[in-house]
């Protein structure tokens, strides 16, 4: 009965402890684990090959989209400035936006420039063969479509909204869906950032 009786205070304390609190509290879904570093080979806005050793040592947001996109990803973007602004001083240089854009045959190295450079200083326009494009949306559980183009040649681009959060090591942290508040974002990029 004795051993009976204490065995059960074991699980009771495991029970406790794993109810504890012990894991992280996100606002964004944490993926830690989930999802493999971040890598690549891109072209930025100065037609220059780009890899994340560039930026090594920020948080880095990795967001899909085009330049043409009418609405989800000039508001993604304005969401995440807004969400870094409101970041302690000492924290707002150590994020970067890496925007990818998925639609290379419009998004030229020039185009790109002038587009991220409205979101901010710390955003970075990249973009690859489509095959490249493929490669990495797939690393990464996503994918991009082409709608039919219209009389005047222009077409929609069908892409994931979420941004992947990845730390200063490069590893997979979180996953910014929306409907998270720029307050709820900027919450876990502060928790994310004052690791280290």
């Amino acid at each position: 009965m004795r051993h009976w009786l204490a065995a059960l205070a074991l699980v009771a304390t495991g029970l406790l402890f794993g109810c504890s609190g012990s894991a992280e509290n996100w606002h964004g879904k944490d993926i830690s684990g989930l999802m493999p570093p971040l890598e690549f080979e891109l072209t930025d806005t100065d037609g220059e090959s780009m890899t994340p050793e560039a930026s090594r040592g920020s948080i880095r947001l990795l967001y899909f989209g085009f330049t043409s996109c009418p609405d989800v990803c000039p508001t993604t973007l304005t969401s995440l400035r807004q969400s870094i602004h409101k970041l302690p001083e000492k924290y707002r240089d150590d994020i970067t936006t890496l925007f990818v854009s998925v639609d290379p045959q419009r998004d030229t190295p020039e185009r790109l420039e002038s587009y991220v450079r409205f979101f901010g200083d710390q955003v970075v326009g990249l973009t690859g063969s489509e095959k490249d494009l493929r490669d990495l949306t797939k690393r990464y559980r996503t994918t991009f479509g082409y709608d039919k183009p219209d009389a005047s040649g222009n077409y929609n681009v069908s892409h994931s909204s979420a941004v992947y959060v990845f730390d200063r090591g490069g590893e997979a942290r979180l996953l910014l869906r929306p409907g998270l508040t720029t307050q709820q974002i900027g919450d876990d990029l502060e928790k994310l950032a004052s690791e280290s």
